[in-house]
């Protein structure tokens, strides 16, 4: 028996076979247009990666690929400070590469940024042998395995930016410029401050006025800071490294936090004599600008009895100390006509 095909069905089913192959295997043209676009929809021109798009293209391509691939392995976890600062970075230099090569559409079409979730892409993990978070390989264009691909070390991730532009310059061999970090303050952000500075001005320069902000308070806090360091000689102990206390030759289970000599002081005696001119400071100034408001002429004169008498301490024990330290006296002198 002659078995006869016709013709035409059989001519119709091999161009529906070779269309259905040229529609399964994309050609590279397709993968890198496919791959701009996504780019094109990312803000920081970053593509987000799934196992599908992983084997669409790089284990399905054909190789070599007319691409290479940056790819940012990250966690979907968002408490991890370090791994989302690195990842912001990853995106800097992504759009740092786009506008550097933003006149050279063939070099911009050679390399594409990417990012891959564990959570939603646990075999391509796999595949690329990540054992640990954050990584980041180049997946270039004669990688058959993804095991091969050129990992970044980790120890330089330091470097933030940078060192991942020179990893992608070195793997790719090209540039990807300057690093464009945006302003710390937008221009919104700005417009905005300046409309609230101008609104809340009258009120801001009535309260300076009347003392009753928060920089007057910040102004006295570091007034007193400063004086008590300057009276406490702190920063003569740091330039010349003196110690806050020594150890008792004759007694090692002794400390010595006063030491006689003129010229010589340790730390403690310093913080001391600074605590005690600071008392008398700070006496002083309420004396003079709280204590004279209150009406009060009873508690006026009993805070300055006490206050005369926590003063007299004060300066009695810092003329003590100076007599100890350097053998002079202080005595009472009159005059001769009062004799």
């Amino acid at each position: 028996m002659d078995l006869r095909i016709p013709r035409v069905p059989l001519l119709v089913a091999v161009v529906a076979l070779i269309s259905l192959s040229s529609a399964a295997s994309p050609t590279a043209d397709d993968l890198v247009a496919e791959l701009e676009t996504l780019r094109s929809q990312s803000p920081s021109g970053v593509i987000h990666l799934d196992d599908r798009s992983v084997a669409r293209f790089l284990t399905s391509a054909p190789v070599p690929r007319p691409y290479s691939l940056l790819v940012f392995f990250d966690g979907a976890s968002k408490a991890d400070h370090h791994r989302r600062r690195l990842r912001s970075e990853f995106a800097l230099v992504s759009s740092s590469f786009a506008a550097h090569h933003a006149s050279s559409p063939a070099s911009s079409r050679r390399v594409f940024f990417c990012d891959l979730e564990y959570q939603e892409s646990e075999s391509s993990f796999s595949l690329f042998g990540i054992t640990s978070l954050p990584d980041i390989h180049h997946v270039g264009p004669e990688h058959h395995s993804l095991r091969d691909s050129d990992r970044m070390d980790q120890s330089k991730f330091s470097g933030l930016a940078e060192s991942m532009a020179q990893f992608v310059a070195a793997k790719t061999r090209l540039p990807v410029g300057p690093i464009v970090r945006p302003p710390p303050i937008s221009s919104r952000q700005i417009a905005f401050l300046a409309v609230a500075l101008l609104i809340s001005a009258p009120f801001l320069v009535k309260r300076i006025l009347e003392g009753k902000t928060m920089l007057h308070r910040l102004w006295m806090g570091l007034a007193l800071s400063v004086y008590f360091l300057s009276v406490a000689g702190i920063m003569h102990n740091i330039i010349h490294k003196i110690p806050m206390y020594v150890q008792d030759r004759n007694d090692p289970n002794r400390l010595i936090f006063f030491v006689k000599g003129y010229g010589m002081q340790l730390g403690v005696e310093g913080l001391a004599v600074g605590f005690l001119y600071t008392i008398v400071g700070l006496i002083v100034a309420f004396a003079t600008h709280v204590l004279v408001r209150m009406r009060n002429e009873a508690v006026q004169r009993g805070f300055m009895l006490v206050a005369m008498v926590v003063v007299f301490w004060a300066v009695r024990k810092v003329i003590y100390l100076h007599n100890w330290k350097t053998g002079y006296r202080v005595h009472t002198f009159w005059p001769t006509r009062w004799r």
